[in-house]
């Protein structure tokens, strides 16, 4: 019988991970089922139980349940406690439930795929919520010049300043960018441009060298994406890339190979299009 896996989100209609996976399993000769469950705001701790309890194996977490699903765990990887969101739950052979965050490892690994230098880079980092926190430490641990976080309520930037660890660091509203010099990469993680919109951003934070990098994904440009490309960016990506090589993280976590990510990525891309 095959194991059952599934991502828990709320929306999570539009998720590809059922798709992704499938594509890993067919890969590795995994035998595995991977499903999409809509779970009730107020319900998920009751979910996960359910679902364990069931003869699940495995879950994938996705907003607004990251939090949640960090203090829903037995166990978890350093990267998931510096995060302080959970993306991914395994079930140990004891019975317990592993928690970790695969967001951070799988930015890095597209921004390889794409020569993205993140050592000795200036970076900012547009917002503060559970995307951010996912992301700092495994950024931080490459050892990048400097991390600027930008935000619209600059205090929640700045509670998210010790997972920059000993990289130099500042938070700041949006406005204070205007004072700034250009960096070399952009990252927006802010959710509005799902909606159409993007954060009030001054001219000049980007320039022919700089790579802008947005962390949703879509059938088309964000207006991030877009609004990047006007201002000069010499390298502009979306976190389609992101999405596929944090899911492969997760795959290797719970079945114990690495599946290829190149071509599932160039499939979902097309898919979406």
């Amino acid at each position: 019988m095959p194991d059952r896996y599934a991502v828990f989100g709320n929306p999570v209609a539009h998720s590809q991970s059922p798709w992704i996976h499938a594509r890993f399993a067919e890969q590795t000769g995994q035998d595995l089922i991977y499903e999409r469950e809509e779970v009730p705001l107020d319900g998920f701790v009751k979910a996960v139980k359910r679902f364990f309890g069931s003869g699940g194996r495995g879950l994938n977490i996705t907003v607004p349940f990251k939090e949640q699903a960090w203090h829903a765990v037995d166990q978890r990887s350093s990267r998931a406690e510096h995060a302080g969101a959970v993306n991914t739950i395994a079930l140990l052979d004891g019975g317990e439930l592993f928690g970790d965050n695969t967001d951070g490892v799988g930015l890095l690994r597209d921004l390889q795929n794409h020569g993205v230098a993140v050592t000795g880079a200036r970076i900012l980092i547009l917002g503060a919520g559970g995307a951010v926190r996912g992301i700092l430490d495994p950024l931080a641990g490459k050892a990048p010049a400097s991390i600027t976080l930008a935000n619209r309520t600059p205090s929640r930037a700045d509670a998210l300043l010790p997972l920059c660890g000993n990289v130099p660091a500042s938070a700041h509203g949006f406005d204070d960018l205007r004072d700034m010099a250009p960096f070399d990469l952009v990252i927006n993680g802010t959710s509005i441009g799902l909606s159409g919109h993007m954060p009030p951003l001054p001219d000049g934070i980007l320039h022919a060298e700089s790579s802008a990098y947005d962390l949703v994904y879509g059938s088309r440009e964000t207006p991030f994406m877009r609004w990047s490309r006007k201002q000069g960016a010499g390298q502009v990506l979306d976190g389609l890339g992101m999405l596929v090589e944090q899911a492969a993280e997760s795959f290797l976590l719970w079945r114990g190979v690495r599946p290829e990510t190149a071509a599932v990525i160039k499939g979902l891309r097309e898919r979406l299009q």
